[in-house]
């Protein structure tokens, strides 16, 4: 895989040092990563990479198309690694959880506007809300062990 990240960067017009391939790594590890997340596991393999240099160079990677930032409604900043696809984001509103959805439609910008203002539109963002599988079952759980519920049952 690093052979195909230094490809990567060489195709992009970038130097390839070891910081650029360890955080290419880390975004393909961990899709919808935050940058101190990745700057954690930088750390552990780099030893020592400052919190700025590595927002600088997720932020250069998003610039040339490496990485792609999204940032969904009260949350950080997340990156992750596949780009060149317009595809879409589920978001647990409970805990979090990111997941990619393939495009609603099939192309781009999957999505016609009502009205396009005379703008070229050539990508459309749409995420999805609702309830990861693991915080339904803890919702479920927990209706099921409410006084409420006991009394009911009573």
């Amino acid at each position: 895989m690093i052979d195909t990240f230094e490809t990567q960067l060489r195709e992009h017009g970038l130097s390839v040092t070891a910081q650029r391939l360890t955080l290419l790594q880390t975004i393909s590890d961990y899709p919808h990563i935050t940058a101190d997340q990745a700057t954690e596991i930088a750390r552990k393999q780099l030893g020592s990479i400052s919190r700025q240099s590595v927002y600088d160079t997720l932020n250069m990677l998003v610039e040339k198309g490496l990485a792609r930032r999204i940032q969904p409604f009260n949350s950080p900043a997340l990156f992750e690694d596949r780009v060149g696809d317009n595809h879409h984001h589920l978001v647990c509103r409970n805990c979090g959880a990111v997941e990619d959805v393939d495009c609603a439609v099939g192309y781009r910008p999957c999505l016609q506007a009502s009205d396009d203002n005379n703008f070229v539109i050539d990508e459309a963002e749409v995420t999805y809300w609702g309830l990861c599988p693991k915080c339904q079952s803890k919702n479920s759980k927990s209706r099921k062990s409410t006084p409420q519920t006991r009394k009911a049952k009573s």
